[in-house]
């Protein structure tokens, strides 16, 4: 989900993207630095475009990067003043600070978004959702998941504690959380302001995985795609039972390590399970990395 209004601006040009050249170093950065022109960009249009990006023509764009042909040719941020933009919003209680009004999950709080402490790690929100997926891909792909992507997910649950299940839960299967069609009821349409919204409910409880898996089921898993923060969050539960390990550790060693990923935050949810459908932070740099 985006929750604010900020954002990275990812390009993908060539093999991957995301990251800048203002004035980093080789020292600093594992991608090789070379300049827009080299990489066969229009650099006056990219100069405009730059210009409009620090302008705020498109918005709270919070940085821009290029990697063309597996070199870093572009790299800025856009420093934006959050802690005045967002400065009322986040004093008060509302959907988009449900909790702590200090901590991590109050939207506006400029400690925490858009950028972790304001360092170098940026929110990626629902993109987490995407690197989820990847992370669940990586273990079937070593054998360490520990499960195949058609078990159905009430298996890695007791039932007598699960409400509201019936035969089209019990057919809910990892593949279906994996594509959004677990069938779940779920409306995640409406603004994440709104207190109605499906996905800001399941933030405001003590236990998402708890809120997710005892909502009742609307569909036929398998037959409706619906985009639900709840279907990825299940995952985290289900890899910690699948495989014995925490879904961060496990990305930590055999994704991000591999991938010369050294910084990253996830943030966790109240009861402790990392909050798989959007709470990772990454330096936009190395998610250029992920694709």
């Amino acid at each position: 989900m985006l929750k604010t209004k900020s954002l990275i601006l990812v390009v993908l040009l060539a093999v991957s993207a995301v990251s800048a050249v203002s004035a980093v170093s080789a020292q600093q950065n594992d991608w090789p630095i070379a300049s827009p022109k080299s990489a066969g960009l229009d650099e006056k249009a990219l100069a405009a475009f730059d210009a409009e990006l620090a302008s705020g023509k498109f918005g709270n764009i919070d940085s821009f990067t290029i990697v063309r042909h597996g070199k870093l040719v572009f790299d800025k941020r856009y420093p934006r003043d959050y802690a005045t933009i967002y400065g009322a919003e986040a004093k008060k209680r509302g959907p988009l600070n449900p909790h702590d009004p200090t901590g991590p999950y109050n939207y506006y709080g400029s400690w925490w978004h858009p950028w972790y402490q304001q360092g170098e790690l940026h929110t990626l929100q629902s993109v987490s959702k995407t690197i989820t997926s990847i992370i669940v891909g990586r273990a079937l792909f070593r054998g360490d998941f520990g499960a195949d992507i058609d078990a159905p997910v009430m298996n890695f649950f007791d039932a007598s504690k699960v409400a509201n299940v019936d035969d089209r839960k019990r057919r809910m299967t990892i593949r279906h959380l994996l594509t959004m069609s677990a069938g779940i009821d779920w409306n995640e349409s409406l603004p994440y302001s709104d207190p109605n919204n499906t996905g800001i409910q399941m933030e405001a409880s003590n236990d998402w995985v708890e809120y997710t898996i005892n909502r009742p089921m609307a569909h036929e898993p398998g037959k409706v795609y619906h985009y639900s923060s709840g279907a990825t969050q299940l995952l985290a539960h289900v890899f910690r039972v699948a495989s014995g390990m925490d879904i961060e550790e496990y990305a930590g060693r055999h994704l991000f390590a591999p991938l010369r990923i050294k910084q990253h935050y996830w943030k966790r949810t109240p009861s402790g399970l990392v909050d798989a459908e959007g709470g990772l932070y990454l330096r936009p740099r190395d998610v250029a990395k992920l694709w």
